[in-house]
């Protein structure tokens, strides 16, 4: 800085690489430039609200572009934040808030609480209302959509007698007319698969496709009603939309990991792949667990018969069954389990005492 109020710098006019003389003053709303080897036209003047002055940083040189295309490039910051504080000019708010540790802390500390309030609280209220608001088009879309691509990955044809499949889906019909007489119950599509990856599973996918496999049936070959139960508490995610709500929250929370962390628009192209890894919320199997109690009540029986199932996948964990072993490329057997499939439920214990004392509304 030579004179007061001035301050000597480097101009690039925009059109040559080179760098030239100048002086700067700011005065009044101006911003006033003496071009040192211009003799024609020494000064030039510029509004200050159309320079775009540079952001006050702890390290680098000063830049500001000019509304002509020009620039200033100051490599001593000291010297530049003096000279424009001494001008009379004062930085943004942002600007402040940024250079001030207190303020960072605040900022940081208001980010995690959003953030936590968000997982808490936003995330599964806002992804409850936005999965019933889903078209049930799309919804079917999604759940035919997935179901392809877990049928590539997983599932085989069954090998069921095509009898015993009527029947089972005959009996299950016949619950579900009982328990929804105003003809009002979701759309459902029951389809019986083999799967040695899944082993005894059932999962229903968006769009009331739901999926029970081979392991099962056999698991309750003389137990049909439990059979039945466990496809009515599949029934029971359908009527929740819990796979729109899993799938709609997953996506709400890599949205906000992509606004904390970066970009998460890869995440769209995983929509089976994210059905098979979450998990619901203990909420969402409650609620299917006493939907299913409901609908045996109503049919006539009695929900205990749903503890005969839980009885028997404890018995099968204590066997070693729990996680079913899929053989990799390199021939080694590996555990492989589905969240939204039923087995990997946790607390059979809980659920078994749940089946046994419940009672219809109004007598417990």
């Amino acid at each position: 800085m030579s004179e007061s109020g001035a301050l000597e710098s480097h101009w690039f006019d925009g059109h040559s690489p080179k760098a030239r003389a100048v002086t700067l003053r700011i005065e009044g709303a101006e911003l006033r430039m003496r071009v040192h080897d211009d003799a024609a036209h020494p000064e030039r003047r510029y509004p200050l609200n159309r320079v775009r002055w540079p952001e006050r940083r702890t390290h680098g040189q000063r830049q500001a572009e000019l509304p002509d295309g020009g620039l200033i490039q100051h490599a001593n910051a000291a010297e530049w934040d003096a000279w424009w504080q001494a001008s009379g000019q004062r930085e943004s708010a942002v600007v402040g808030w940024m250079q001030s540790w207190r303020a960072t802390l605040w900022a940081l500390g208001g980010t995690v609480a959003f953030l936590a309030v968000a997982w808490v609280w936003g995330v599964p209220w806002l992804s409850q209302t936005l999965a019933h608001q889903i078209p049930q088009s799309l919804d079917t879309h999604i759940g035919r959509q997935s179901l392809q691509q877990l049928d590539r990955l997983f599932l085989r044809p069954s090998a069921l007698p095509q009898a015993q499949q009527d029947d089972l889906r005959q009996r299950f019909k016949t619950v579900v007319e009982n328990g929804y007489p105003q003809d009002d119950a979701p759309p459902w599509t029951l389809a019986f698969h083999a799967s040695p990856v899944l082993g005894a599973n059932a999962f229903a996918l968006p769009g009331g496709f739901m999926v029970i496999t081979d392991d099962l049936v056999q698991l309750l070959h003389d137990q049909p009603d439990a059979i039945v139960g466990v496809l009515a508490h599949e029934l029971g995610h359908v009527q929740h939309r819990d796979g729109l709500d899993m799938l709609v929250r997953a996506s709400l929370v890599s949205a906000m990991v992509g606004v904390v962390l970066g970009d998460a628009s890869g995440f769209l192209a995983t929509v089976p792949a994210t059905l098979a890894t979450q998990a619901y919320s203990r909420d969402a199997e409650r609620r299917a667990d006493a939907h299913a109690a409901r609908l045996l009540h109503r049919s006539g029986i009695a929900p205990a018969a749903m503890a005969v199932f839980f009885e028997r996948m404890l018995e099968e964990d204590a066997k070693g069954g729990e996680g079913e072993k899929d053989t990799g490329a390199d021939g080694d057997e590996r555990s492989v389990s589905l969240p939204i499939a039923i087995a990997s439920h946790p607390d059979h214990e809980e659920r078994i005492r749940y089946f046994r004392e419940w009672q219809p509304d109004g007598v417990r």
